[in-house]
């Protein structure tokens, strides 16, 4: 994110200057848009929602697919305010922002008419026989969107498009330190020829951000770290607004005797240094058996010494800046509180000696389970790997922790990564893969513990941002089991009873 120079006040404004994480250069000032701004933003949403929610499937479909035309286009100008605002390598803007995003698309239209279709079925048990279920999924209304600074672009837009796509119109806010990475969502849905009010994208700090989620919308999807997505839900619960949380996370690797070495050391350092190590589902811990441990260490010390880190290196630049002077300290502090608790740095664990923000991928051993390197989340290009004398060990190790995200697995027996990973207390597992979990649009994400609450993406993805309507059709008015009340009718429905569940033929017709 965008390095903070100074925040001032104009106009009863509070004003950010910010410069470039990359070199230090000032970029640009923002204004964080008032409470009243807001409001009034979320009235030209709700104002445009009934024409958005009127048009067919079909022609959502149509809008949302000449967004991607337009994103696909102006990808080049997407990834220069990308890196401009975060310094992230141009190889992690363009795969981890602009091509998901694109594929979100993609993915989300092809599935809008058969996962908002309604549904028809007969009511359960008996009444089967005289009552349909018709299950019409019905837009919410205006979804404000809070997306973090780490994956700007695409944690507004996957969010937004699912909504759009399900007849809601938006207003999202993204970080007051990535802010045009999430403003030009809205740019580009009005080049797309998306109608004017249904994705609006807000400029502002936190108090903006509550402003939103007091300001009447009817669902919140955060994502962010775990002490904000606290205070979310707690102004949300004021209002009874739903809401999504997509919190933190500090998953752990597990490394098993019989994993494929090379394979494993290249996805951990891959999986902690990606985004800069910015990244939910990033590895923060790594427990290797202490059979393979020392190899695994030498060669994951090598690979980080290898590693192109800086923006001279162009598009062949393999890891870019720290997307801030805060992350950067905390990094900084984590690496430190190791060390002092006896863990030994290997490759890195110093800033470089660079214009902008830039930290080398860090190995570290020897790491004390207490020390906040292990403990809480990091969010930067750091290998804690730890020796671990069986499986069991760390599955124990893995679960020791308040967060509960992502994490992985590896080993050469497929059986055996799976029954580790039904062990484990996260919201998912990728087995010898590191996966972009989030990216895979067709699986649930969401966390446990400290993780989060609720999931996105999956099968019932765009139905998220509905409310199923059920509408019950009956043949008799309510006849069939109103009134009068008699004698005759209660003895009937205790022989009912005893046919439907104490009779052979009855338990085949009714379970």
């Amino acid at each position: 994110m965008a390095i903070i120079e100074s925040v001032s006040e104009n106009q009863g404004k509070k004003v950010f200057s910010l410069a470039k994480p990359s070199d230090k250069k000032p970029l640009y000032d923002i204004a964080c848009q008032t409470k009243d701004e807001v409001h009034a933003i979320i009235a030209k949403a709700k104002q445009a929602q009934k024409a958005w929610a009127a048009l067919p499937v079909t022609d959502r479909v149509k809008h949302l697919l000449n967004l991607r035309d337009v994103i696909v286009d102006q990808q080049d100008r997407i990834m220069e305010t990308i890196i401009n605002e975060t310094g992230k390598a141009k190889q992690d803007a363009l795969m981890v922002e602009v091509y998901t995003v694109a594929a979100f698309i993609t993915y989300w239209c092809k599935q809008a008419a058969k996962s908002l279709k309604p549904e028809t079925s007969r009511a359960s048990g008996i009444m089967g026989f005289t009552k349909k279920v018709h299950v019409h999924y019905k837009p919410l209304g205006v979804i404000g969107v809070i997306a973090p600074w780490n994956g700007p672009f695409v944690l507004t837009a996957n969010p937004c498009i699912q909504a759009m796509l399900a007849g809601n119109t938006v207003v999202a806010k993204g970080s007051e330190i990535t802010p045009f990475c999430s403003k030009i969502l809205e740019e580009l849905c009005l080049e797309a020829g998306i109608p004017e009010g249904v994705c609006q994208v807000l400029i502002g700090d936190g108090a903006t951000g509550d402003a939103l989620i007091t300001g009447g919308v009817n669902k919140i999807s955060f994502t962010g770290s775990v002490a904000t997505g606290k205070k979310v839900a707690s102004r949300c619960l004021e209002t009874m607004t739903p809401y999504t949380l997509e919190l933190g996370g500090k998953d752990a690797m597990i490394v098993c005797a019989d994993a494929e070495l090379d394979d494993a050391v290249h996805a951990a350092v891959w999986g902690s240094c990606v985004n800069t190590g910015h990244y939910c589902c990033g590895i923060e811990r790594i427990y290797v058996h202490e059979s393979i441990y020392h190899d695994f260490v030498s060669k994951a010390v090598e690979m980080t010494n290898n590693m192109r880190v800086g923006s001279e290196y162009g598009v062949d630049e393999d890891m870019g800046a720290v997307f801030s002077e805060q992350q950067m300290a905390i990094i900084e502090r984590h690496v430190a509180d190791a060390v002092d608790k006896g863990g030994k740095v290997l490759s890195g664990g110093k800033r470089l000696d660079k214009q902008g923000l830039y930290y080398p991928p860090t190995v570290v051993v020897d790491t004390d389970e207490s020390s906040s390197l292990i403990s809480e989340e990091t969010f930067g290009p750091v290998l804690p790997i730890i020796k671990v004398a069986s499986d069991q060990e760390a599955i124990a190790k893995a679960n020791a922790s308040k967060y509960g995200l992502h994490g992985s697995v590896w080993t050469k027996n497929k059986q055996k990564g799976i029954d580790i990973a039904k062990q484990l207390e996260t919201g998912s597992i990728a087995i010898n893969d590191i996966g972009m979990m989030y990216g895979i649009a067709n699986a649930p994400f969401g966390g446990v513990k400290e993780s989060g609450l609720g999931s996105v993406n999956g099968k019932h993805g765009l139905r998220g941002y509905c409310h199923a309507m059920p509408i019950l059709v009956g043949r008799y008015s309510g006849k069939d089991s109103g009134y009068p009340h008699n004698e005759k009718d209660f003895e009937n429905m205790k022989k009912m009873m005893h046919f439907m569940w104490k009779t052979t033929l009855g338990r085949l017709f009714f379970g």
